[in-house]
């Protein structure tokens, strides 16, 4: 959908027109009343997966929560206010975030992941590679991206996130019997959300679907006694104002070594977020794509020095502006400032780390699965051919490296699983290159399945058409 005023303002800052009804355009604003409301939707809308993804790896979601803040405000200067995005928790940093800090059998309840300097040092690194590529496309434009991570690509690593995290979805809900009801009951209200409630609550399965979890596991465990009790002696100790739990990073090249390959995937992520806000509002914003990538790129940075995890831009809040139809960059501000505040509770920090691991399991199994299956509507949406051998192998490749978690020793680092799926899906795509078919046997092969190919002529010519 087009906002049908496609004009942009000049300057590296475009301010705002007020504007009251009808579609609202990146450099428009709502009143701020209503700016405000809207603001707090995005809020929502990204604190299911904005929470979760630390809890999985062992960070303080407090601290998570506060540098999403952070980093949107940074995003929306980089980009000179010009592309409506929140940057929340990236789920393509947990994978090797568990492996490099053996924090790999997942949620292990209250506390922080031991070796959490080491991961933040990973993700900074990443952060810098990602930075890199920032300038490149800013310097040299976008185009060799394409080139280089064509859609069967993109979607093939995508897919390998997904698949590689399955094992930590099911140690979450493997604890006990009850732990596993919860998780598959977790799992239902997931999908009863997404399917039949009110269009507006529909773009909130994730924290909607949790609640729910999380209320019948109070029922049935602390209420009935059927399970291990949830314990709420953290929280009413904790207080209602104070600092987020800042971490500093230490720097192993084994977990550099892990963990910056994912540079690669969030400019995947990105580019596909930036392309679907372009087709919303009926702007071209490739030339934006590069300040995208290093704001982007500056937020995981500065997360990373302070105890948050790498960060993306949101697809959740992008739903949610597909359905309002307002694309004001000044609602991301207000949900940045929102998240700050947040951030400063101890006691919301200490009532999400009481969720049971059988409901964070039941929500993992959901967002790991859509992951894997966002791979799958990506070849789709762009019509990836694998009757070719060069997209079977590629893809064929990457899944079962990724799913098996094939990790690459080189000399004295080690290659994470994604990261072999990652660089050797691209260098397979490159090297398999099919030599182009003789006319005679491309007519054939595309006969054998009912095709004419374009500027082709058939072996044969076609009977004149009967009539009776």
């Amino acid at each position: 959908m087009a906002t049908g005023d496609t004009a942009e303002k000049r300057g590296y800052f475009s301010g705002w027109t007020l504007k009251t009804e009808g579609i609202i355009a990146p450099d428009e604003r709502l009143p701020w009343g209503q700016s405000i409301l809207v603001g707090l939707q995005h809020v929502l809308a990204m604190f299911g997966s904005t929470v979760l993804a630390p809890i999985l790896m062992g960070f303080d979601p407090n601290t998570a929560i506060f540098f999403s803040g952070i980093g949107t405000l940074l995003f929306f200067l980089v980009v000179g206010g010009r592309v409506p995005s929140y940057l929340g928790s990236s789920f393509s940093f947990i994978a090797v975030v568990l492996a490099a800090t053996g924090f790999a059998s997942g949620f292990h309840g209250p506390g922080l992941n031991p070796n959490i300097g080491v991961a933040l040092g990973g993700i900074i690194s990443a952060g810098v590679v990602y930075g890199i590529i920032a300038l490149i496309v800013i310097a040299a434009g976008y185009r060799w991206i394409d080139i280089l991570m064509p859609p069967v690509v993109t979607g093939a690593v995508v897919a390998v996130i997904g698949l590689n995290l399955a094992p930590v979805a099911v140690s979450d809900v493997s604890g006990s019997a009850f732990d596993t009801w919860m998780g598959l009951i977790t799992v239902l209200a997931v999908a009863f959300v997404a399917v039949f409630l009110p269009s507006p609550l529909r773009r909130l399965p994730i924290l909607l679907g949790g609640i729910i979890g999380y209320l019948i596991y109070l029922l049935f465990a602390n209420g009935l006694h059927l399970g291990k009790p949830i314990d709420f002696s953290g929280l009413e100790k904790a207080s209602w104002i104070g600092l987020p739990h800042f971490s500093t990073p230490t720097f192993s090249p084994g977990a550099i070594a892990l963990i910056a390959p994912v540079a690669v995937i969030l400019v995947a992520e990105n580019t596909g977020h930036v392309k679907a806000v372009a087709a919303m509002t009926g702007r071209n914003l490739d030339r934006y794509l590069g300040r995208a990538f290093l704001g982007d790129a500056l937020a995981t940075i500065v997360a990373g020095f302070g105890g948050g995890t790498g960060v993306t831009t949101y697809a959740e809040n992008i739903g949610v502006m597909a359905v309002t139809r307002i694309y004001s960059t000044a609602i991301f501000i207000i949900a940045a400032v929102v998240a700050i505040l947040l951030g400063f509770c101890p006691k919301f920090g200490a009532l999400i780390m009481t969720i049971p691991s059988g409901v964070i399991g039941g929500l993992a199994i959901v967002l790991f699965g859509l992951i894997a299956a966002t791979g799958g509507r990506i070849w789709v949406e762009n019509r990836v051919d694998f009757s070719k051998s060069r997209n079977l192998i590629t893809v064929a490749f990457a899944l079962i490296v990724g799913a098996g978690n094939l990790a690459l020793n080189i000399g004295s680092f080690q290659l994470s699983a994604i990261g072999v799926a990652t660089f050797g899906s691209i260098i397979l795509y490159q090297i398999l290159r099919e030599p182009a078919p003789e006319p005679e046997e491309a007519v054939t092969a595309d006969a054998a399945v009912g095709l004419s190919p374009a500027g082709e002529h058939s072996l044969e010519p076609e009977p004149p058409e009967q009539h009776p």
